[in-house]
């Protein structure tokens, strides 16, 4: 089975199917579509929309999409029709970094502080690392761990990062080693 960004041509066939945007964070590129089938929620990548010309949807907008079951739960691969007249009101549009993906949070964070790699997934693009006890994992996009030109990032490795906020929380804004 694939994952977002593999080939799709070994994954089972699409079927098609409806449903409404319970979130989208145009940040993580990513959000979900509770379907009206009553099945488990659909993830809707931001690649999907790019033929639409758009990079996010808002809340309640309705889709006709071709889904296809993945190893980690259901996935839009083909916006079919997008309908907005009972969706939420949008937000302005995301910044855009040169690759044609969304920008980073305009909110670039505090100082460098200690964390830790709680995991890390280069197929995903994505993972989290920990404060500490009692607070909430920080979310790591590719992007950055990119701009930081960090070959490898290990479960446990410690490392320093600047926590910037997201449209739907803690965002890792500029990760490093820590300094000896």
């Amino acid at each position: 089975m694939s994952d977002i960004g593999e080939e799709t041509s070994l994954a089972a066939p699409a079927s098609v199917l409806s449903g409404r945007i319970k979130w989208f964070d145009r940040h993580r590129g990513y959000g979900f579509l509770v379907p009206d089938d009553g099945g488990g929620d659909v993830l809707v990548h931001f690649s999907v929309l790019t033929p639409l010309g758009r990079d996010s949807l808002p809340t309640g907008a309705v889709l006709e999409c071709e889904v296809a079951e993945r190893a980690r739960g259901r996935q839009a691969v083909k916006v079919l029709h997008v309908d907005l007249s009972e969706a939420e009101e949008e937000p302005p549009p995301a910044r855009r970094s040169r690759s044609g993906r969304p920008g980073a949070p305009r909110d670039r964070g505090g100082p460098y502080e200690p964390a830790t790699i709680k995991w890390f997934s280069r197929a995903r693009g994505y993972g989290f690392v920990s404060r500490g006890e009692g607070q909430a994992d920080v979310f790591l996009h590719m992007r950055v761990v990119r701009r930081a030109h960090l070959e490898r990032l290990e479960p446990g490795e410690q490392v320093e990062v600047r926590v910037g906020e997201g449209e739907r929380g803690p965002v890792v804004t500029a990760i490093r080693r820590p300094r000896r």
